[in-house]
């Protein structure tokens, strides 16, 4: 099948094949026809199969019967993204596509100045690619209005609700006209985003063009089970004894990234960071130089996982499974893309068996399990393992409901030293390096004070009801005195 017989306008039909593309994929052929009738349309396909150009290709043609003059252009498309990454990627293919068309676009996220981005809205635009929170404050402020929208996008939905945007998404569209239509795509889709679906479409066409959950046949996947201690340095030994190039490495966490983009480093493999914590402007650069061959890897968050498209990418290596088994196929998907052969590799420790379980009963494949020599974990019984996380997971609600209680209770009687945040700290509250003594120092009128000692220490219990404190820490003397203990040398030195 080709593009014309989709029923698209020669102008994009152009454009697509000026960009290299010969035959729409299988998402394309499935809903691009249903968007262009008009319905509303819940579509899930894998990540790399075309499914931006899937909406991206219909919203032209349908927006392009609208464009106005440039006096007076309010918004009439939208495509909502999760991601920074991914935001940025969609308006690139937007462009790309419109570049036939007489319609004007813009991208909206998070992390760099207002100023542009209110200029661009002043000066009219019809199609705005946004993350939810950089637009629900433009909204707020009354910088864009909303009720111009004919065509809405959510891409990646079940990220959406993974980053908890549903409460932005759902006020977000209370802006906007009832009759308009309204896509969701997604790679993954899991209860909660159909039920989010139902609750905003109107008797939406469900879409699906490979099986739910699915990985890419074009990806091979492998697991090396590791010794914890070892797991960097095989991370290191796979990237420089393979000569491999352009390698995307997935960790949990920030800290984590920052950590073993350090030791790559070290080990003498060329690589940047990228992850919430770093500012747009590192971002954009690290994604450039790693498109550009710059830098031999590239260490990320899940924050990267969707939104990267990075031409014929060969390896992805999972230093960390995620906590989302969902996010495993978003992080492979990476590569293997418009029918390229990929790899995807996957560290596992022994700790890590339990979310391996979990990834492979969301795939509904065994994934192939091979020992690098050298590496292998030492005495590792994967039943064993797999049987004491099944059991820490069923103890870890009753454990959550118990310090939550505690948490709770520390807040009520509002106890010193509650490290969830500084700010409650009671302000007459003493600095951890001193300590009760328990020396008593009688003061005046015979009654005993306690006196606090400069040196290092844990607090120690509060005297009885009715005790005193100077407040001030001095020197503890057994003999009494009608003075008041003079200040340490150490206290008055300071």
């Amino acid at each position: 099948m080709s593009f014309e017989a989709l029923g698209l306008m020669p102008k994009l039909v152009s454009a697509v094949t000026d960009l290299g593309y010969v035959k729409p994929t299988a998402i394309q052929q499935l809903a691009i026809p249903k968007i262009l009738n008009g319905s509303d349309v819940i579509a899930g396909a894998q990540t790399g199969t075309g499914k931006t150009a899937g909406f991206t290709l219909p919203m032209l043609q349908k927006l392009s019967s609208l464009c106005s003059d440039k006096e007076g252009r309010v918004p009439k498309g939208l495509v909502l993204a999760p991601t920074r990454e991914l935001a940025r990627q969609v308006y690139e293919n937007v462009k790309e596509y419109s570049q036939n068309l007489p319609l004007q676009s813009m991208v909206m996220y998070g992390g760099v100045d207002y100023k542009s981005q209110i200029s661009k809205l002043e000066r009219g635009v019809d199609i705005v690619v946004a993350t939810p929170g950089r637009l629900q404050d433009l909204l707020d402020e009354g910088h864009i209005k909303l009720h111009g929208i004919n065509y809405l996008v959510i891409d990646e939905a079940d990220r959406m609700l993974d980053m908890g945007f549903a409460p932005a998404v759902r006020e977000i569209m209370r802006n906007m006209p009832g009759d308009r239509q309204t896509v969701f795509f997604s790679a993954t889709f899991t209860q909660d985003v159909k039920n989010l679906a139902n609750s905003l479409l109107r008797n939406p066409v469900a879409i699906q063009s490979e099986k739910s959950n699915s990985t890419s046949r074009n990806v091979t996947q492998v697991v090396h089970p590791v010794d914890a201690s070892k797991k960097q340095s095989l991370c290191s030994f796979l990237i420089g004894s393979n000569n491999w190039q352009q390698v995307l490495i997935f960790t949990r966490t920030k800290v984590g990234a920052d950590k073993l983009s350090y030791e790559l480093g070290l080990d003498g493999i060329k690589n940047m960071v990228i992850h919430g914590d770093r500012t747009q402007a590192h971002r954009t650069k690290a994604l450039a130089h790693f498109k550009e061959g710059k830098i031999q890897a590239l260490v990320a968050t899940d924050i990267a996982s969707r939104g990267i498209d990075i031409e014929n990418l060969p390896y992805v290596i999972n230093y960390e499974l995620p906590n989302i088994p969902e996010d495993y196929v978003h992080r492979i998907g990476r590569t293997g893309r418009a029918g390229q052969a990929g790899l995807a590799v996957t560290l596992v420790t022994d700790k890590e068996v339990y979310k391996l379980e979990q990834v492979e009963k969301l795939i509904k494949t065994k994934l192939d399990k091979k020992r690098v020599v050298g590496y292998e974990p030492m005495n590792f019984d994967p039943q064993a393992a797999l049987k004491e996380a099944r059991a820490n997971r069923r103890r870890a609600p009753g454990e959550q409901r118990q310090m939550r209680s505690a948490r709770s209770l520390n807040r009520r009687t509002n106890k010193k030293g509650d490290s969830s945040s500084s700010s409650r700290r009671s302000t007459d509250e003493k600095p951890s390096r001193y300590r009760y003594s328990d020396e008593k120092p009688a003061g005046r009128g015979g009654s005993s004070k306690k006196k606090f000692s400069s040196k290092p220490g844990k607090p120690g219990k509060p005297g009885k009801p009715g005790s005193k404190f100077s407040g001030k820490p001095g020197k503890s003397s057994s003999k009494p005195s009608s003075k008041r203990a003079k200040p340490s040398s150490r206290r008055s030195s300071r």
